[in-house]
């Protein structure tokens, strides 16, 4: 029997755990959790505090302590990691009770994940000043929903996790500024083509937007009483700090190889610089099929497939991950976007020489007059080797389904050129003669 030491599980957790337990009789898996419960789906917080689906937060943990016992998991859940001996193979924890235990292990995951940045400023430990990262962040929060003298609400970050929380305390009817340093929303994710688009859904919606405004403090003797950035002062109730994230490295930064940002380097097969410790999800680095390089991107669908190639590389199964894209997608009051790959600024930060080519037309034939939404379409590639180095869909319509096709080809190195006569079927009830897509790769240069 080979024991293996878990700590963590969230996504990339999860994901490791069903992947040993479904697939070896040989392993001993030993898990460590801090929180009192596992598995919780914080990309569901937003839509739970703003009530877009039933108010029972039971359904945002897709198993259950119980589940991953009767697989054959010892669990230990509200005990917190506080060292590991990478020599001895020793990990040490404490539980709730105050009490310490240590376990002996023969390979190690890290799946420990990201915490929230803290920003150094006056006031950022008044009550009512909270974050949208774990289980508790969302009952504190939902919670103040409930509490009349919470009148008006500021979101500081303007990427997903502050537009999704933005639209949530909107939607319980209070009033709503998001402010950003930035000039727009999600410019990580978006060019400035589709942002602009999605501040008017914002705007349209209630939402007050400050951008290129720095926060500077939060103000109020016991509780948030304002807000204090560059170009002024906010009365507000409530701060929700949505500034980004941090690998969660606390455990292993003093011997494992950190990439600049601070994640756990690992290799495709998802193995640091220690043999036989591996890391998994947001505490990790990822392989950038568009950059071809290393890079961090701390999203659910990586996180879920380290997970599975960690699992499957400890058990004795050689695998190696094929990379990712970054494909993410958001929906706010129903305008949807997704992308893939990197942004314009993205690509020439990244040292290419990028062009791109947009499209916009109807989703459908304009005969048909029901659920036929205007969809927008960007293709970034690059000028030299023509391969496909992003791409970015947006609609009332949902096109999310489309951009699994780019990420197919970035991975694959795909040209703008290979697009231009791509085998589209066309059917009135769903798409165009011309699909917009292939109207897009035909203008480009």
């Amino acid at each position: 029997m080979s024991k293996v030491v878990l700590i963590g599980t969230n996504h990339a957790g999860i994901a490791f755990t069903n992947t040993v337990l479904g697939n070896s009789k040989d392993t001993e898996l030993v898990i460590f959790e801090r929180s009192p419960r596992v598995s919780y789906l914080g990309c569901g917080t937003a839509l739970w505090v703003g009530q877009q689906i039933a108010n029972e937060p039971d359904n945002l943990f897709y198993t259950s302590l119980s589940n991953l016992e009767g697989a054959g998991a010892t669990v230990h859940t509200e005990t917190a990691v506080t060292h590991v001996d990478f020599d001895a193979k020793l990990v040490t924890a404490v539980g709730a009770d105050g009490k310490e235990m240590t376990e002996s292990y023969d390979k190690l995951v890290f799946a420990t994940g990201s915490a929230p940045i803290v920003p150094t400023l006056p006031g950022v430990d008044l009550e009512n000043v909270h974050y949208l990262k774990l289980f508790s962040d969302g009952q504190a929060v939902n919670a103040l929903m409930d509490d009349p003298s919470i009148k008006k609400v500021a979101v500081v970050g303007a990427g997903y996790i502050g537009v999704e929380a933005a639209e949530a305390v909107r939607r319980r009817g209070r009033e709503t500024m998001l402010f950003d340093i930035a000039d727009t929303c999600l410019p990580g994710y978006y060019d400035p083509w589709f942002t602009k688009d999605m501040d008017k859904v914002l705007q349209e919606n209630g939402i007050e937007l400050h951008y290129g405004e720095t926060l500077k403090a939060i103000k109020g003797s016991d509780k948030v009483e304002g807000l204090v950035t560059d170009k002024g002062e906010y009365a507000c109730d409530l701060v929700i700090l949505c500034i980004g994230f941090r690998p969660n490295n606390e455990l292993g930064k003093d011997r494992l190889t950190l990439a600049p940002n601070g994640a756990f380097e690992v290799n495709l097969k998802q193995e640091t610089s220690v043999p036989g410790v591996y890391a998994v999800g947001d505490c990790a680095t990822v392989f950038s099929n568009a950059l071809q390089d290393r890079a961090y991107i701390a999203l659910a669908t990586n996180a879920v497939r380290s997970g599975v190639v960690a699992a499957l590389n400890v058990i004795g199964v050689p695998l190696e991950s094929g990379g990712v894209q970054g494909s993410n997608g958001i929906s706010i009051y129903g305008y949807n976007m997704v992308s893939t790959g990197l942004t314009l600024a993205a690509a020439k930060a990244a040292g290419f020489d990028p062009l791109h080519t947009d499209f916009e037309d109807l989703q459908k034939p304009a005969f048909i007059t029901e659920e036929n939404a205007k969809v927008k379409i960007r293709i970034i590639y690059d000028r030299t080797t023509r391969r496909v180095l992003g791409a970015q869909l947006a609609s009332t319509y949902d096109i999310s389904m489309g951009i699994h096709m780019f990420s197919l080809a970035i991975a694959k190195q795909v040209t703008i050129d290979e697009l231009k006569l791509l085998d589209i079927f066309f059917l009135p009830h769903f798409n165009q003669p011309y699909n917009y897509i292939t109207m897009a790769a035909l203008s480009a240069q």
